[in-house]
């Protein structure tokens, strides 16, 4: 519990990116907290990660094939070798073939993935001809990489416009496409937790936010600048539109301290103390 609590002690600390973060045990370095394996070059991916170099054989391995969903976007299935997804222990020391997966549309980063599938929504993908990019990172967010270079896949996608009454560009002949689901008012949670972020510093300032296990806390977040927030432990993220608000409603149904961050930012918005 002690280690838990000095967890918050570095308030300048930093997410996702190649610096040290607050998923280190304290008073440890980027280095020291990301184990042995492989070799940790100064070079870095297009996105500022530190590359972890591992020799070619039995290094990891990924192919990306994207098929058109019947509803709405696209279904991208990754397909790795040597290879283990492990949201467990993201944040930990780097592990041999273990880690998580970014996903970029035309190398501006959409999302974090922690599985073989993902579902990418039309609205996300602007008309027209891109390239998607699934790179390979290890537990601690560094890349891993052959030769000098990343270890990715990519794959083609065009977007088509889409008519009135469509999704993705896919007819569903005279009938309208589903609305999406309403999100869960804010007023249905147990506790409620507005943050704001402007020109890069988060109000009220990064504490901590305790709860009893099964509680519902509401994070509002409003953000001058498009991001995406992201609950370690819960693996749940949400889009957080420029200069506008959103929601997303958490069941505390797992103890321990679950750090709530911003991927693009790579800022410490609260910790979640969940007993």
């Amino acid at each position: 519990m002690l280690a838990l609590v000095l967890l918050l002690a570095g308030g300048a600390a930093t997410g996702c990116g190649g610096r040290a973060t607050t998923h280190h045990k304290p008073g440890t370095s980027h280095e020291q907290a990301s184990g042995s394996v492989g070799t940790l070059l100064t070079a870095t991916d297009a996105t500022g990660h530190r590359l972890r170099e591992v020799p070619a054989q039995g290094a990891p391995e990924v192919e990306v094939t994207v098929r058109p969903d019947s509803e709405d976007g696209w279904n991208l299935q990754l397909a790795v070798k040597n290879y283990r997804f492990t949201p467990d222990s993201t944040g930990g020391a780097a592990l041999p073939g273990a880690g998580h997966a970014h996903l970029e549309l035309d190398g501006r980063k959409l999302a974090r993935l922690y599985g073989p599938w993902f579902h990418l929504p039309a609205a996300q993908v602007p008309e027209g001809a891109h390239t998607l990019t699934v790179r390979l990172y290890a537990d601690d967010h560094t890349a891993w990489a052959v030769s000098g270079k990343p270890v990715e896949g990519t794959a083609q996608l065009t977007a088509t416009a889409t008519a009135p009454g469509q999704a993705g560009g896919h007819s569903h002949g005279e009938s309208p496409a589903p609305a999406p689901a309403p999100t869960p008012a804010p007023e249905q949670a147990d506790r409620t937790v507005a943050i704001t972020v402007q020109d890069g510093k988060v109000s009220p300032a990064p504490a901590r936010t305790e709860l009893r296990r099964g509680e519902r806390v509401a994070l509002r977040v409003t953000s001058d600048r498009a991001d995406t927030l992201h609950v370690h432990g819960y693996d749940k993220e949400l889009v957080l539109p420029a200069g506008q608000e959103a929601t997303l409603i958490l069941t505390a149904d797992r103890t321990g301290l679950f750090e709530v961050e911003t991927h693009e930012s790579n800022l410490v918005l609260t910790q979640l103390l969940v007993r």
